[in-house]
């Protein structure tokens, strides 16, 4: 795609994403607003005092909504560079095992009691700290000779995150309590959305996106393959390690905020691909805001689910990612 028609694509991306954030605050189960009243409190900032519709927007439904931003972005820069990294259309950013990692961290940081300690971070910080040494295990099984073997890599990142998986199960059997709060945030949940963490989120988000970023030509080479890039003057060894590494911090600060959201990273990048062509200097920003837009939107949809408490997003994402992704099959250019 030339240079111009990418850039104008991803404008109306972008200018997609505002939308849905705006529809994403409007939409709530109570006080009712207008689309002029969400633009007038978002331009206007926290105001503070007594204003119903400004502590509604930025202290409620805003949080929420950036949280969705974020990590829809963050599951869909991640997804896309996975799927150049392994060369393989069905990579997602749980592939390497990091997200039963994480899950590990987080399910043990509600049940010792911590998880609102350092700030309300207590959770994402157990998550981060479990999800790195998930990927540190994967990466050490799956090194021969000091090289790492990506079809290697990836089969001990299904074994590692089976095994992670059994162990979570194992950990909430164990526990003897309530454990709803975190069968919600394990099927993903964007309800517990607040301040301090969406500023991690967005720290995590803008570093580790800067990192694929600039990765992009070199993920262009290592698509077609491993051999072509290093005729290209292509270091395979260090794109592995820094796809890898940003990749799964990002991975991990997203599951300890929000629990798993099934899905989203794998089909984002699909969707990028068709708008935007299989040039990553393109489809991975374009990834970014599609996965953006479209957890918005799903958070949208399970918010107005009759229901006692708000439908977990990440089962939103699955029944509308698996009808998605059987279309995505069935198209010649998948």
């Amino acid at each position: 795609m030339p240079r111009s028609s990418a850039k104008t694509v991803t404008l109306a991306l972008a200018c997609l994403v505002f939308v849905c954030l705006v529809v994403h605050v409007k939409v709530g189960s109570a006080f009712d607003l207008s689309f002029a009243d969400v633009v007038r409190q978002l331009f206007r900032g926290d105001a503070g005092g007594h204003d119903a519709a400004n502590n509604v927007i930025w202290r409620v439904r805003l949080p929420r909504a950036v949280a969705c931003l974020t990590v829809g972005a963050i599951l869909g820069l991640v997804g896309s560079a996975f799927q150049a990294l392994f060369r393989n259309p069905l990579a997602e950013p749980y592939i390497v095992g990091v997200s039963s990692g994480a899950a590990v961290g987080g399910v043990a940081a509600v049940l010792l009691g911590f998880q609102t300690a350092f700030w309300g971070l207590g959770m994402v910080a157990a998550a981060s700290v479990t999800g790195a040494a998930s990927l540190a295990l994967v990466y050490a099984l799956s090194v021969r000779r000091g090289v790492v073997d990506v079809r290697t890599l990836l089969l001990a990142g299904v074994v590692v995150g089976a095994m992670l998986s059994a162990l979570t199960t194992l950990l909430l059997l164990a526990a003897g309590k309530d454990t709803n709060q975190v069968l919600r945030w394990l099927l993903g949940s964007t309800s517990a959305a607040y301040w301090p963490q969406n500023a991690v989120l967005a720290i995590v988000l803008v570093l580790g996106g800067w990192a694929l970023a600039r990765e992009t030509r070199r993920l262009n080479a290592f698509a077609i393959g491993e051999e072509t890039a290093q005729r290209l003057g292509v270091d395979t060894a260090r794109l592995k390690r820094v796809i890898l590494g940003a990749g799964s911090v990002m991975t991990a600060a997203a599951v300890g905020s929000v629990g798993i959201i099934g899905f989203l990273g794998l089909v984002a990048p699909h969707i990028s691909r068709r708008l935007l062509g299989v040039d990553w200097r393109y489809s991975l920003l374009g990834s970014g805001l599609v996965g953006g837009a479209l957890l918005l939107l799903a958070d949208v949809l399970a918010q107005q689910v009759k229901a006692v408490v708000d439908m977990p997003v990440g089962a939103v994402t699955a029944l509308l990612g698996a009808p998605s992704l059987i279309l995505l099959m069935r198209s010649k250019d998948f």
